[in-house]
């Protein structure tokens, strides 16, 4: 029963959109240099510091507009998941900044440590994340945001509790993805925010499908940005950014212990209001590394397609994917991506987090 009603409300939303028999675009599989880019420059702040320390500095360069009732979300992971942002640093985080703020997540689609609100309860215990209030925020119902421009969608089913909260922050662990290719802030907010019983399976699944995962590649990255969109438009300039790039797997954090061994080197952490320029950034520095450090994750990225967000991000008038990276290491100085990743140690997995 739960199946047919989630098909019928799908084929309810994504009916006008369907009759307009949208196309999904192409060259997901294709990296655009930098040079060969077009447009405006934004700012994307880095830090190499991996702790809180330096997540909070990242945070503290793009949070003037973050104010009233604020959530931050992030992925809280599967049950003693290696490789999501350690809880101390976020915990930090917070009770400098942000001492009144609360997390946010939703339930997952697919069956597991977060599928319920009781199971999710339990692996927020479990990881950690009890130094604020946690918000399930589809805990009791949903409600749809609308898509502004969208071809797959023009409205979005979220957690009923969104409209709470006045500003968000994105505090996302960059990684890989197995269907979206990476994961970063595009990633976090456009499957995170999405409820998971009606809006997830609009972007993940045809209705009357039995395979739950069958849209992919260019059409998946496409509806997920939409989701985002949604999500970004609703807070308007009350939304900020912030990439961990530690611990990245090919994997999601939502395959928790079953994520593939980590073999890229860990990197930084950066920071922006523009999520765009932010996920741009991040996927730059991958590609900037060496063959050796960068191979596994941009496979992935590559074979999923997963560099249509990026294209989609800037079609949707999202951001910018030029970007000026500002070294807070070194009295913020501008660099280029290269000389951000140069001299990185291989990646050695920590004893504890």
């Amino acid at each position: 029963m739960k199946r047919i009603i989630i098909t019928v409300m799908a084929s309810l939303v994504v009916g006008a959109s369907a009759m307009a028999q949208p196309v999904p675009g192409k060259d997901g599989d294709k990296y655009v240099p930098y040079e060969q880019r077009t447009g405006n420059e934004s700012i994307v702040y880095f830090t190499r510091n991996l702790s809180a320390e330096g997540l909070i500095r990242a945070y503290e360069q793009v949070c003037a507009r973050i104010e009233g009732n604020t959530a931050v979300k992030l992925h809280t992971g599967e049950q003693h998941g290696p490789n999501i942002i350690p809880a101390a640093w976020v915990k930090q985080l917070m009770q400098k900044d942000l001492p009144e703020a609360t997390i946010v997540e939703t339930n997952t689609y697919y069956e597991g440590d977060r599928y319920t609100t009781e199971q999710h309860r339990r692996t927020l215990e479990v990881n950690g994340w009890t130094f604020c209030p946690v918000d399930i925020m589809d805990e009791e119902d949903t409600l749809t945001i609308p898509v502004k421009g969208g071809k797959w969608f023009d409205r979005m089913s979220v957690g009923s509790h969104l409209p709470r909260y006045n500003s968000l922050v994105v505090l996302t662990h960059f990684k890989g993805h197995t269907q979206g290719g990476f994961g970063g802030s595009n990633k976090n907010i456009g499957i995170g925010c999405a409820d998971g019983r009606v809006g997830k399976a609009w972007i993940h699944t045809t209705p009357g499908q039995d395979d739950m995962w069958d849209i992919k590649e260019e059409e998946f990255m496409e509806r997920m940005t939409e989701s985002t969109k949604a999500v970004v438009d609703h807070f308007g300039e009350h939304i900020t950014y912030v990439n961990v790039m530690r611990n990245m797997s090919v994997s999601c954090d939502c395959e928790g212990l079953a994520a593939e061994p980590v073999v890229t080197p860990n990197v930084g952490i950066l920071s922006s209001t523009d999520i765009l320029a932010l996920d741009q950034a991040c996927v730059d520095l991958i590609y900037a590394m060496t063959e050796a450090e960068h191979h596994d994750l941009v496979e992935r990225m590559e074979t999923r397609h997963g560099l249509r967000q990026l294209s989609y991000m800037k079609e949707l008038g999202m951001g910018n994917d030029r970007y000026v990276l500002i070294d807070l290491d070194n009295g913020g100085k501008r660099i280029t991506a290269a000389e951000a990743v140069q001299g990185l140690k291989p990646f050695v997995q920590e004893t504890g987090r």
